[in-house]
């Protein structure tokens, strides 16, 4: 294959990952909106039950982008509060960790089997035909993981394709390509499997893996933004927590990038692990960092950052 058609093909490989992914969250979101209303009622009473639901709900739904921006027109129509909002948006930062571990175990291949199974249960009713829409998606999505990893064999030792990569080493310019990418692409789950697919291809080193995946938490906020335009000053306060409290863990990870790097590193696995284990790792840290003062920082978004 020559230049052009091999750029064809890893675009069209990943407009076909993206749109998977979005086909598969929609359609959970259908066929679970009126559950998910009440079982956000009774699950945010709590900061551990929001936490747990924000990471369940991006873990099924493979989309932190769409838990935070249900999260945030559940909160203009009052069905959660704002407060018991900001531990379901750190839950979802951490169940885009799945994402990470789905595409390291490199279950790709079994992309196939549940098309296949997909498609054949569309033909029965009742609840088989409910699930047979989710499995051809979730297969989809594996389907075009494997394509992209197949597509991008033949560049990964292009010397002009290493040299741009080398750039995002530096942590500063690691975390806005990153951020950048999961804007443009609207999915942090986008930007993680292609990150882990270039890591496993040798394209990008864990440095500029990680790096580019702390940027993907800051870039994925911008749905929030987005669903929170036209809603009420509360939707607005809960999309800017969300930014804070992504740009919390770039502020605490920009100063121990490489002690961060050598501290995975030393676990001495393959590097597709390595990227995910520093995905889950870092996550969790702002986790625990954060949702102890949530409050405090409600209160601070209530009275000083967004007033009106």
């Amino acid at each position: 294959m020559n230049s052009w058609s091999i750029l064809i093909s890893i675009i069209a490989a990943v407009g076909l990952f993206t749109h998977s992914l979005e086909s598969f969250s929609n359609n959970l979101k259908e066929q679970a909106n009126d559950k998910m209303h009440s079982v956000l009622q009774r699950l945010t009473g709590s900061k551990l039950k929001g936490l747990f639901t924000g990471f369940i709900g991006t873990g099924i739904i493979q989309s932190s982008s769409a838990v935070v921006a249900i999260t945030v027109s559940f909160v203009d129509s009052g069905v959660i509060s704002f407060h018991n909002s900001l531990p379901i948006l750190l839950g979802s930062n951490l169940g885009t960790t799945i994402t990470a571990w789905l595409v390291s175990f490199k279950i790709e291949a079994l992309g196939i089997l549940f098309l296949a199974m997909g498609f054949l249960l569309g033909y029965f009713k009742g609840k088989l035909l409910l699930i047979s829409k989710p499995i051809f998606y979730l297969g989809l999505i594996l389907f075009s993981l494997d394509m992209i990893g197949q597509f991008l064999e033949p560049i990964k030792n292009s010397e002009e394709l290493v040299h741009y990569m080398s750039y995002a080493s530096k942590p500063i310019i690691g975390v806005l390509l990153g951020a950048l990418v999961t804007a443009v692409c609207q999915s942090s789950s986008v930007t993680v499997g292609l990150t882990i697919i270039l890591c496993s291809q040798q394209i990008l080193g864990l440095d500029s893996a990680i790096a580019i995946i702390v940027g993907s938490n800051v870039g994925t906020t911008t749905t929030a933004f987005v669903a929170a335009m036209k809603l009420n000053k509360t939707a607005k306060q809960t999309a800017l927590a969300n930014l804070i409290f992504n740009i919390i863990g770039v502020l605490v990870y920009l100063p121990f990038a490489i002690p961060y790097k050598n501290l995975i590193d030393s676990f001495n696995m393959a590097i597709s692990y390595e990227v995910a284990l520093a995905h889950l790792v870092f996550n969790l840290v702002i986790t625990i960092l954060i949702l102890p003062f949530t409050k405090q920082f409600g209160r601070l978004i209530e009275n000083r950052l967004l007033k009106s």
